[in-house]
């Protein structure tokens, strides 16, 4: 049995007049995240994280940000783009553990629902995403609520 993990890193600036979206899922919020796509940073986090540990480059490669086609794209419609290169690669997905940090909204109340949009995308259980919410106690720039980051690890199996 042949494993490997993978990590993906991702942020993006608030902006007024923008949804906010996180893991698939739209939160209400005065701000949202600026960016070529929908801007999901959890989502991107993710992809890279996947296509990491698949040494398949970075989600920038596959889907860049000067290619009109993903204009505005629902990141979702990426995450599934993402699995299917990995399943064509013979990997299987694992797990993956998500680190959204933000001082605002608060994100813990709409996990389980983020759970779900992940796991319906991949192909797997609930159980498989983890999801954790933290701040950064008011430094930097997520805690001047300038942006939002995320962090992903993933873990994949040769088939």
């Amino acid at each position: 049995m042949k494993i490997r993990v993978g990590m993906g890193f991702d942020v993006h600036r608030l902006v007024e007049g923008r949804d906010l979206w996180l893991c698939g899922v739209k939160i209400p919020h005065s701000l949202g995240l600026l960016g070529h796509s929908d801007a999901d940073v959890a989502i991107h986090a993710l992809c890279d994280a996947i296509l990491g540990a698949a040494n398949m480059r970075d989600i920038g490669y596959h889907f860049p940000d000067t290619d009109p086609r993903f204009k505005g794209i629902d990141s979702r419609k990426l995450l599934k783009e993402v699995m299917t290169l990995l399943r064509e690669k013979g990997y299987a997905f694992g797990n993956a553990d998500i680190t959204i940090c933000a001082e605002q909204p608060k994100i813990n109340p709409h996990i389980p629902s983020m759970q779900e949009e992940l796991a319906a995308c991949i192909g797997c259980e609930i159980d498989d995403i983890s999801i954790k919410a933290t701040t950064t106690e008011k430094l930097g720039f997520t805690g001047r609520q300038e942006g939002i980051s995320a962090y992903a690890t993933v873990l994949i199996e040769k088939k």
